[in-house]
């Protein structure tokens, strides 16, 4: 337990500061927080330009430096520590930041009629395909869902059904042979090249 006196001590001097935040001492601690927050803060809000964000970096600097003390050098400046930990956790923000920003700025860049066309009947083609495949008999149907959407090999979906692997490929020739004529060969829903070459990489491959 930390005595008043040990606090006291703590306080006299820089090293005493660095050994008190060692030892987990509360008091020590706050008086470092109140001793040097204020122009931490205004070295932040120097890089981010903003005060309420300079405030929440300097207070995680602080909660690192509680839960990690060792951060701190026992023959270090104190002073120069925390500077130099806010500023660069600043640019770290700054540079999080700014790549968050270009990416949505690729993103809206992207987003032009011909991508969005794309977008769109790339959705409508999945739809479709899910549809057709619910409308596959029952164990072809799970065979299947096993299969492709679940990425199972034919031995452990026999394993787990309780057939053999025959029996799994079977179902698997039985269940690609109606979703090529439902999907592909409907004269009734005529395919462009790009959507027919959607669904078989979806499927088939």
């Amino acid at each position: 337990m930390i005595m008043a006196r040990d606090s006291e001590l703590y306080l006299n001097s820089e090293e005493g500061l660095i050994r008190g935040i060692h030892n987990k001492d509360r008091r020590t601690f706050t008086h470092v927080y109140e001793l040097h927050f204020q122009g931490l803060v205004l070295a932040a809000d120097r890089y981010v330009k903003d005060p309420g964000i300079a405030k929440e970096l300097v207070q995680d600097i602080f909660i690192r430096i509680w839960e990690q003390p060792a951060l701190l050098n026992e023959n270090g400046s104190l002073r120069a520590y925390l500077y130099k930990a806010v500023i660069n956790h600043s640019l770290n923000y700054i540079k999080r930041e700014k790549n968050i920003a270009r990416h949505h700025n690729l993103i809206a860049e992207s987003l032009t009629d011909s991508y969005l066309e794309t977008l769109q009947e790339e959705q409508e083609l999945k739809v479709e395909i899910y549809r057709a495949v619910e409308q596959l008999p029952a164990q072809c149907r799970k065979v299947f869902k096993m299969s492709r959407f679940d990425g199972l090999k034919y031995r452990e979906i026999a394993a787990d059904l309780k057939i053999s692997e025959k029996t799994v490929e079977n179902h698997i020739v039985h269940a690609l042979k109606l979703l090529r004529e439902t999907l592909l060969q409907n004269p009734e829903r005529p395919r462009s090249p790009s959507a027919t070459l959607r669904i078989m990489s979806w499927l088939f491959f």
